[in-house]
């Protein structure tokens, strides 16, 4: 049995991506790998391998400390933070110089989308040293619900259930696409619009004024949720006719495979890495009006209601927790015999 230390820090500010993965990866490893691996805490002593999430300095610390083989996480490149904050120039080359160095120390990386491999290999890294292994998430806790529950979400979140409803998640951010969203909104009046998520880099965050004034001011139909809690997600996407993601730039979004392990349409911005991930022909638009033209066949279309929610299924089924349980349990054996 092999002993995994997990070294994080920072994945507990609420709204992060990788926080989310970070806990669903962590969750699933306890339930589905525990003949196989021992996995402890931030604690160097008695481990075989350390596994590294988040570029903390605590957590590049603690891989200089450490006499074992160290493999980490990469879920961002510094062009991905693009759109997310705004920094001044000089420390922004400093961050991203940070970061780069934090993955070089690390004896191999763990990639969350398989697009970031060659601009990886562009940065001078081994491409023989880097693994490609998806995010998961628990599908006991997102999966389709009965028909009573979804009328509780309904009356929760004050909608009518004759209307169709289209949600969002992610931090309100550039990138994220919040501004094409909010037009989209406008451009669809008798469409209900949600948006989960809030500013977890505060003023900082890229747009922050423009996108503070949109937020306390939206569209009629459009709502700003602000930080919904993990717990709450699986009803959100249930109450949901689909998912949309408008953004221009993405890592791989725990968003889109807990909607669809709920049933639910996703329609996504069609954008390259989407397609190396998701290998399935999931709804997909290039601008404001071909995702409204998009909305309106999925809002009056049975027919291509049932082929998205087919779709969804099929991700769910291509990203299910015992697959990807087998990859990380084959990843660390190969790691340890490798660098142990």
């Amino acid at each position: 049995m092999l002993h995994i230390n997990m070294i994080s820090r920072g994945e507990e500010v609420k709204g992060q991506g990788v926080g989310t993965a970070y806990e669903s990866l962590m969750d699933m490893l306890q339930r589905l790998t525990s003949d196989d691996l021992a996995l402890q805490f931030n604690q160097l002593k008695g481990a075989d391998l350390n596994h590294v999430h988040t570029v903390h300095p605590f957590c590049y610390e603690e891989m200089i400390r450490s006499s074992k083989p160290s493999c980490m996480h990469v879920h961002f490149l510094p062009e991905t933070l693009e759109g997310s904050i705004a920094l001044p120039s000089q420390l922004q080359k400093m961050f991203y110089k940070y970061v780069l160095t934090v993955y070089r120390t690390a004896d191999e990386l763990i990639v969350v989308n398989p697009i970031f491999i060659d601009a990886l290999v562009d940065y001078g890294f081994d491409r023989d040293r880097i693994t490609f292994i998806p995010n998961v998430v628990d599908r006991q806790t997102f999966k389709p619900l009965l028909s009573a529950d979804r009328t509780i979400g309904y009356e929760r979140y004050d909608l009518d259930p004759d209307r169709f409803t289209v949600l969002s998640v992610g931090q309100v951010q550039t990138r994220k696409g919040v501004l094409d969203f909010a037009e989209i909104a406008r451009k669809m009046p008798d469409v209900q619009f949600l948006w989960a998520g809030d500013f977890s880099f505060g003023a900082i965050t890229d747009g922050y004024e423009e996108l503070k004034k949109l937020r306390e001011n939206p569209p009629e139909n459009l709502r700003f949720l602000g930080m919904v809690e993990r717990s709450d997600m699986n009803l959100l996407y249930n109450i949901c006719d689909c998912l949309l993601m408008t953004s221009y730039n993405e890592l791989f979004p725990m968003a889109i495979i807990e909607a669809v392990n709920a049933g639910t349409p996703i329609l996504l911005r069609d954008l390259d890495l989407y397609k190396e991930i998701y290998f399935t022909e999931y709804l997909r638009a290039a601008n404001n009006d071909e995702f409204c033209d998009q909305l309106t066949r999925l809002a009056h279309d049975p027919a291509l209601q049932l082929q998205a929610k087919i779709a969804s299924r099929k991700i769910a089924t291509d990203y299910a927790e015992e697959k990807t349980a087998k990859r990380w349990v084959e990843y660390y054996q190969q790691f340890y015999e490798r660098w142990g």
